[in-house]
């Protein structure tokens, strides 16, 4: 392709740095902060947004050219406002590939993020527990991800890429920020909170949950835990040079064996995201403050 074919081709594609700017800009014209860090709730964990105060709301079905949550659980709205001192922006509920969206569209709102001036990312899904040691209701810090449908060939990062944003190979290795992670465990260790773990995610398509062959060789590859959602958000965050921290809440076991019991179901996960509310609020809170503090926000 001649190279004036793939200038028009990357400044044409709906993920173009032009395009997400126009997005970003018909915000920062009705919003009156810079947010410093994002903030990506997952199903049943959007509480998160009664931590705001000085709130700027937008329901995404109100801005031009952002998708629309479709899952139980995601409010489907984008909040700016402030934790402690610092400006944020909360999506409360994310998209999925399952829902029918292009990865690019999933993703959309990291770069929307980027260029309003974020340069933290705090990440939260809902998610079942691989790994025998964790119980319902356990919050697993994630070191790292197993990402599926990308090693399938299908990542938000397909197709023209804009330098704007970042390389055309990315690497992945640092995707979870280990200094965010040592401040993120000594929240853990101050707030005294129970059931915390550190491990590894996977992600799939959905939105089947997963048969007991695939939850065992799951855990064959090493995974704890499996979800839905996140990576694809942390790829397109580190592409753009984002700082990324994620963690999911065990709302499930996973039924490893044929004669069990266990039955995955998405009410549950919105109950046991009821459950641990509180700590999920104070946790994110504390954080917040901790990364300031740091100035990893």
């Amino acid at each position: 392709m001649c190279d004036n074919c793939e200038r028009n081709s990357a400044e044409n594609h709906p993920f173009s740095y032009e395009n997400v700017e126009k997005l970003a800009n018909y915000l920062k014209e009705r919003v009156p902060i810079v947010p410093q860090i994002g903030i990506i709730c997952g199903t049943g964990l959007g509480g998160v947004t009664e931590l705001l105060t000085d709130s700027t709301i937008f329901d995404y079905k109100d801005i031009p050219g952002f998708p629309v949550s479709t899952v139980p659980g995601h409010h489907g709205r984008l909040l700016f406002g402030r934790i402690g001192t610092t400006p944020v922006v909360v999506m409360q509920g994310r998209f999925h590939f399952f829902e029918g969206y292009p990865l690019w569209k999933c993703t959309l709102p990291v770069r929307v993020m980027k260029l309003l001036g974020v340069s933290t990312l705090i990440l939260s899904n809902a998610a079942g527990g691989i790994n025998s040691s964790y119980n319902v209701g356990d919050i697993m810090l994630l070191r790292d991800h197993i990402n599926f449908p990308t090693l399938g060939g299908n990542n938000p990062l397909r197709g023209p890429n804009d330098d704007k944003f970042g390389p055309r190979f990315g690497a992945m290795n640092d995707a979870y920020d280990r200094r965010i992670l040592v401040e993120a465990k000594a929240v853990v260790k101050s707030l005294g909170m129970s059931g915390v773990q550190e491990g590894v995610y996977a992600c799939i398509g959905g939105p089947s949950f997963e048969t007991v062959a695939e939850l065992r060789a799951l855990r064959v590859l090493g995974a704890d835990a499996v979800g839905m959602s996140t990576v694809h958000e942390v790829v397109a965050a580190r592409h753009c040079g984002l700082k990324c921290f994620a963690f999911s809440l065990i709302t499930n076991k996973c039924p490893m064996e044929y004669d069990s019991e266990e039955k995955q179901d998405h009410e549950e996960h919105l109950m046991v995201g009821k459950q641990r509310e509180d700590d999920v609020k104070n946790f994110v809170g504390k954080l917040v403050l901790r990364l300031t503090q740091a100035k990893l926000a």
